[in-house]
């Protein structure tokens, strides 16, 4: 049995000692010893082949209100704990340590494809041109509040002093204390939001990633790629090239949220060039400080004169244009009058003096220098630029046509929305080729198109650097993306924004390849967009529509489909994955999902949405923000440069008999059984996740509704807090039951070894079956349910459970779970003792909550402790949604 890793075993186990002296303090000698009898409890019932729990119930049976929360809070702040001695580990670099976590360098990846027959000069122009995005989203699952989250930060940085070999006694002394200190901190600390963040404070978030992390892990990722790039290629990364970008959804996201607003969007964009041109500041401030050298070359000497310190004076006008331009950003989010004059607004504003003294440097003979700290700038102001970070807007095709149907109908030109598709086209393309401004002067729009015009006006006002992608959920018609680009052009855009339909449902997934080729057969549009398109992929609602076994397979087929009608078309195809933390949601280990995507859908770019609690993961501490830009970057070229093959036609084949199973047995259940939203409602914490201050967003698309109309994220959520995991298993049970009777193993075993995807798709159900837990499961049924029909369904999806774990064991010709992955196996075993009485007493919790809301009111301690096992069990699980 692997261990964990000594020094991580050493961090934990020191974390816990210090939150136990803590809880020792305050509440008490009396709780700490209860919490280690249930800890002990836990792990003994853990032991035992029967794990029947009986201990562990009997223990937290007796708690007293007064117990709950204090209890709740120690399980919850030690897998927090545990989390965070785990995403250090992944990046420490104490001497001879080598991580379980470390990522394959560029230097490797470049060697393996130079030995594949990749050229250097090919390799040289895909790393240069390479576009790599990320995409920041709002999507409520991070549990942790931002409070706790800066403590957890300064804590990290703890453990790295501590991994010093050289530290006197005292010194040590001094940082374990400083350690302990932001323990009693953390659990003097309310860890609940009480208020939802609005979507202001969201975008705030986002902004904050970008000042704490990814502004100081940007250059050095970047240097790193430049230096094995130049080892590799005799060529370096070019001065102006920017291979990753960061985008976001935080106050651009208005699908299904009514609290983002065309106000809401100025006031993010503002802040951004708020924030921006305070980092900027500081960079400048402290470049002036480094470049007192007086050569420069006759292009600095033309714009300076015969100044002593050439670089100072360029920089320090640039430094009084920075401070003007954020005394605008702040004037204009106050809605104070702003003086714009002087300001930098234009990227090429802040570039240029940049570059002005990079150029003079190296003409200088002064190359170590310009390669300095000027040169991690001039990467910024090309990744970040004045706006920070680019973003996207996102709005349902509904509400553009309901924009462009009410000018119509007051112009006095028909029925819009019952024009068929082919009309709807011929007009739009129409008013595009034409002058005329299509908004009527004294037309009064309703409420809901009133804001989608104010967007556009918001939009239109912004430079190219400022935006990422206009994204248009619902889409299926060539009609949905013309209107968005008139719309825009009636507020005033001058360039052509990218417009991305998003394909989500099975439905929309099998209709996208026919639904974009309509598209470039438009020929204005074909013009308009330059030979680039860039299509996004939704993988939550698929999923959830679909079941994970067909919506990957439909994912797959729908992408290969798209890369092959854009190459018909001639169009360079962007493919935007949708995906979120969690399996159900397309999530699991990047470098693999992105290595086994259709041969050529990997064709050097790449945008990915980043959500939630991944953000902290991936992103969340600068060298943890290097290896992760590393681990997306290296597969995007090797995707590109060496593409995986095509699957044969018994593989497909395969999928295509698989999926059909999948499929029939995951609607069987979601849709056709009535007793299955019943059981759903009941046996998880669905109803009480609203309690939750999560996001800005609401949790439903609408108020009422059953599983359809609820949203992926708490779709997932809500199974994974009882560990039946359904959503990213149901269907699969079905398929491998009927392939092992069919005798298809060893052709499913042959397909594992040479398709990624099919590799990638049984190991990821492997490591969602690891997370599942038959006993916790039949527990939330025992307390939470009361109908015998409901326990009858509960009953057989646990068996249907087990009998897909057996199957997939059979595939794998393993005789148990993770025997491939053992660190991340032991990681689950160290978690159990602290989850497990999280979930008994969540059950309970939901118990009393539900019976307390019938009589009219609900203790403010069962709300709240229910409240911390539910972000306690997240934690425990490594993520929600």
């Amino acid at each position: 049995m692997t261990e964990l890793h000594p020094d991580l075993r050493e961090n934990v186990r020191m974390l816990g000692e210090l939150l136990g002296q803590n809880i020792q303090h305050y509440p008490g000698q009396d709780c700490y010893d209860l919490i280690e009898e249930i800890r002990a409890a836990a792990k003994s019932d853990r032991r035992q082949e029967s794990g029947s729990g009986q201990r562990l119930v009997s223990l937290l049976g007796k708690l007293s209100d007064d117990e709950l929360l204090p209890v709740t809070r120690a399980f919850n702040q030690f897998l927090n704990l545990a989390n965070l001695a785990e995403q250090y580990h992944g990046i420490r670099r104490k001497r001879g340590h080598q991580s379980d976590l470390m990522v394959e360098s560029f230097s490797e990846v470049f060697d393996r494809l130079k030995t594949g027959k990749v050229t250097p000069e090919e390799l040289h122009r895909r790393v240069a041109e390479l576009r790599i995005e990320f995409v920041l989203t709002a999507h409520p699952t991070e549990v942790t509040r931002r409070t706790l989250i800066m403590k957890y930060d300064e804590m990290s940085d703890c453990l790295a002093q501590l991994d010093h070999d050289d530290l006197m006694p005292a010194e040590r002394d001094e940082i374990v204390e400083r350690l302990s200190r932001l323990i009693a901190e953390a659990w003097r600390t309310d860890e609940i939001r009480h208020e939802r963040p609005t979507a202001v404070d969201e975008a705030k978030w986002g902004f904050a990633v970008i000042e704490n992390s990814l502004w100081q892990a940007l250059p050095d990722f970047l240097r790193s790629l430049d230096l094995s790039l130049s080892e590799a290629t005799g060529k370096g990364l070019p001065l102006q090239a920017s291979p990753v970008r960061i985008a976001s959804w935080m106050g651009g996201d208005r699908d299904g949220n009514p609290n983002v607003t065309h106000d809401v969007t100025r006031k993010v964009f503002l802040l951004g060039r708020w924030m921006a041109a305070d980092l900027f500041l500081r960079d400048i401030q402290s470049l002036r400080a480094e470049l007192s050298m007086w050569q420069a070359n006759e292009e600095l000497r033309a714009r300076v004169g015969e100044s002593r310190e050439p670089y100072r004076q360029v920089l320090a006008e640039l430094r009084d244009r920075l401070i003007r331009t954020r005394d605008w950003a702040e004037a204009s989010v106050n809605g104070e009058p702003a003086d714009a004059s002087g300001i930098l607004f234009e990227n090429g504003d802040l570039t240029e003096p940049l570059e002005l003294c990079y150029r003079s440097l190296m003409d200088c003979g002064l190359e170590t220098i310009a390669n300095g700290p000027l040169l991690d700038t001039i990467r910024r102001a090309h990744t970040f630029g004045l706006p920070l970070i680019r973003l996207d807007i996102r709005q349902e095709a509904s509400r553009h046509a309901e924009a462009v149907a009410e000018m119509v109908d007051y112009l006095g030109m028909g029925d819009y929305l019952s024009w068929s598709e082919k009309e709807r086209q011929a007009f739009l393309v129409r008013e595009l080729q034409g002058r005329r401004p299509l908004v009527p002067r004294n037309w009064e729009p309703s409420d809901p198109v009133r804001e989608v015009l104010a967007t556009c006006e918001v939009v239109a006002g912004q430079t190219p650097e400022a935006l990422g992608s206009y994204v248009i959920s619902m889409a299926s018609t060539p009609s949905d993306v013309l209107n968005v680009i008139l719309l825009l052009r009636e507020a005033g855009m001058k360039f052509p924004m990218r417009v991305v339909p998003l394909f989500e449902t099975l439905d929309d997934l099998t209709g996208a390849p026919d639904a974009m080729a309509a598209l470039y057969e438009v020929e204005w549009y074909r013009e308009y967009c330059q030979g680039r398109q860039e299509v996004m992929i939704g993988y939550s609602d698929s999923s959830k529509d679909a079941g994970q076994l067909m919506a990957a397979w439909a994912q797959y087929q729908a992408q290969e489909k798209l890369t092959h009608v854009a190459n018909q078309y001639g169009v360079h195809l962007t493919l935007f994955h949708g995906r979120g933390g969690t399996v159900g949601r397309g999530g699991g280990p990047a470098n693999r999902a992105i290595l086994s995507q259709p041969p050529g859908s990997v064709n050097g770019s790449f945008r990915i949405t980043e959500q939630g609690e991944m953000i902290r993961f991936k992103f969340g501490l600068p060298r943890l923000a290097v290896q992760s830009l590393t681990l997306y970057t290296t597969a995007v070229i090797e995707a590109t440069l060496a593409p995986p093959p095509q699957p044969n036609d018994s593989w497909r084949e395969t999928m295509d008999w698989l999926t059909e199973r999948s499929l029939k047995a995951y609607r069987d259940v979601v849709r056709d059984n009535p007793d299955f939203v019943p059981y759903f409602r009941q046996v998880t914490p669905e109803q009480a996740l609203g309690k939750l201050a999560l996001g800005s967003r609401p949790a439903r698309r609408k108020p009422s509704g059953g599983v359809e109309s609820l949203r992926a994220i708490p779709w997932i959520f809500a199974w994974t807090q009882m560990r039946l995991m359904l959503p990213s298993w149901l269907g699969s049970d079905v398929a491998l039951e009927d392939a092992a009777r069919d005798n298809r193993l060893p052709l499913m075993r042959e397909m594992m070894q040479g398709w990624p995807f099919f590799r990638t798709y049984v190991d990821m159900l492997e490591m969602v079956l690891a997370k599942s837990d038959l006993r916790i499961a039949s527990y939330y049924e025992k307390i939470l349910l009361d109908d015998d029909r409901l326990r009858t369904l509960g009953e057989s999806l646990r068996e249907r459970l087990q009998g897909c774990i057996q199957r997939l064991l059979e595939l794998k010709e393993q005789k148990e779970l993770l025997e491939q992955e053992p660190v991340f196996a032991h990681s689950m075993r160290v978690r159990n003792p602290y989850t497990d009485p999280l979930h008994y007493l969540q059950a309970e919790l939901l118990k009393r909550d539900r019976e307390s809301e019938g009589k009219g009111e609900v203790p403010e301690m069962v709300e709240r402790a229910l409240k911390v096992t539910m972000a306690g069990i997240a934690a425990g699980m490594r993520n929600t949604g």
